[in-house]
């Protein structure tokens, strides 16, 4: 048994990684859609703003039996690492998932690093892996997926009216790809309001949003080979840019979507902007990725004014997350 780094451009490995990866959903989480090379590849090449993490895999004879990865971030919480470990699901219970473990947080000692977490699908396997290696349920997340087809679009307008009538005050503006440089501050700015969203129990600093990290996100993602929408309420009288929702679209497979972020700016909470922004969404995309047919989404547990907005707008739960953090 040995453990090794690879990159993107070990293409065998990717290949067995996904297959790994692939094997490990169908037991784990068969709602999700299936890894590609060309995902992996992407993630492994510009992160999900333009921080790369570090890959590995453990390797036994020539056949790959687990994967793992670290991620740190210089742009906030210097003092926290994220490690994923994934063991093949015929060579579970085996201790190669704690011995790879083992490694990966000793790497993160190494660092400086002294707090890690990790994620795991809310099964007895993945807590009480989490739990045996001394790391603690910190907070926990709820993955949706909104399948469109199933969506009435005369009750998605209702919705829409109804809350356009309540923020009256706002008017949306459809930003596509990359943000305008002119609007790239304010932009950033505005995004900081996702810090709002409850953490739980998880030890950690709010996230930092300069609009240097604005746009190494949206390089990241469209060299991933995703579609970028982003649409922004903005106060009509000020010009301030009140709240936004993103949604990516996969290049590679375009009938699947994905929820990124969704804020209001506290100050101009209360307007049912949340709703109109996400509805307006829905008949955004209807237009332009005709052919889209499931967004999925991640919410906190506790975060009950989001969820219920989802709900309305039929997102169906598909599985829960939970998340766990340890000190070093």
């Amino acid at each position: 048994m040995r453990i090794e780094p690879f990159t993107a451009d070990d293409v065998e490995d990717v290949q067995a990684v996904v297959r790994l990866q692939n094997a490990a959903s169908a037991q784990d989480s068969p709602w999700e859609h299936p890894s590609t090379v060309g995902m992996l590849q992407g993630f492994m090449r510009h992160g999900w703003d333009g921080e790369v993490p570090a890959y590995y895999l453990l390797r036994d004879d020539d056949a790959v039996v687990a994967w793992g990865s670290i991620w740190t971030s210089e742009w906030d919480n210097t003092d926290l690492a994220g490690v994923d470990v994934a063991v093949a699901p015929d060579d579970r219970r085996q201790g190669l998932g704690s011995a790879f473990l083992a490694d990966l947080l000793d790497q993160v000692r190494a660092s400086g690093r002294t707090k890690v977490m990790a994620d795991a699908w809310d099964n007895p396997a993945g807590r009480g892996f989490a739990q045996a290696h001394g790391f603690i349920r910190g907070s926990q997340a709820i993955n949706r997926r909104q399948v469109l087809a199933s969506i009435d679009r005369n009750l998605v307008r209702g919705r829409a009216e109804e809350a356009a009538a309540a923020a009256s005050a706002y008017e949306l503006v459809r930003l596509e790809g990359r943000t305008p440089e002119s609007l790239r501050d304010d932009v950033a700015v505005m995004t900081a309001a996702i810090n709002d969203a409850p953490t739980d129990d998880l030890d950690i600093e709010d996230e930092l949003f300069p609009p240097q990290r604005l746009k190494a996100y949206e390089d990241a993602q469209l060299a991933r080979g995703q579609r970028l929408y982003r649409l922004v309420a903005r106060h009509r009288e000020s010009g301030v840019l009140a709240g936004h929702t993103i949604v990516a679209v996969e290049t590679g497979r375009p009938t699947i979507g994905h929820q990124h972020d969704t804020s209001v700016v506290r100050e101009h909470r209360g307007h049912r902007l949340g709703l109109l922004l996400k509805t307006a969404m829905v008949l955004w995309l209807d237009e332009l990725e005709p052919q889209l047919e499931t967004i999925d989404t991640w919410n906190a547990e506790s975060n009950d004014h989001m969820i219920g907005v989802n709900e309305l707008l039929g997102y169906q739960v598909l599985g829960r997350g939970l998340q766990f953090q340890r000190a070093l």
